[in-house]
């Protein structure tokens, strides 16, 4: 099972981080991923990180300004998202996948959290 937590309101340019906990140590080798969703929209590929914590992915709208991160002695994935803009808005996933090639692709991930709600003004 996996909570994700740390959203809220936000004004543009600012900063938030989400944590996302698995109830499981069998969590640490799991490759674990973000993805987000806003109205309208289609989901959209955030960030992943392998088990390991050693290979980081984010996606082109979010790479430079957002980094995943992950504790395994927390069970815990994290996603430090700064310089927020309003198009960030949206629900935010973490997904865990025991290993999957396409790790951009929500297919590719068999565990899902519920959401968090990230509101970003300008």
């Amino acid at each position: 099972q996996l909570q994700a937590s740390g959203g809220g309101l936000v004004q543009a340019g600012g900063s938030l981080r989400l944590s996302c906990a698995a109830s499981k140590r069998t969590f640490r080798v799991y490759d674990m991923g973000w993805f987000r969703r806003a109205p309208g929209k289609e989901r959209e590929f955030v960030a992943a990180i392998n088990w390991r914590g050693s290979n980081k992915y984010h996606g082109n709208a979010v790479r430079g300004r957002f980094t995943v991160s992950r504790n395994n002695a927390k069970n815990t994935v994290y996603l430090q998202m700064s310089r927020l803009k309003p198009e960030d808005a949206g629900v935010y996933y973490c997904a865990a996948t025991s290993g999957t090639s396409y790790y951009t692709e929500s297919a590719g991930y068999a565990y899902w959290g519920q959401g968090t709600q990230v509101t970003v003004s300008s």
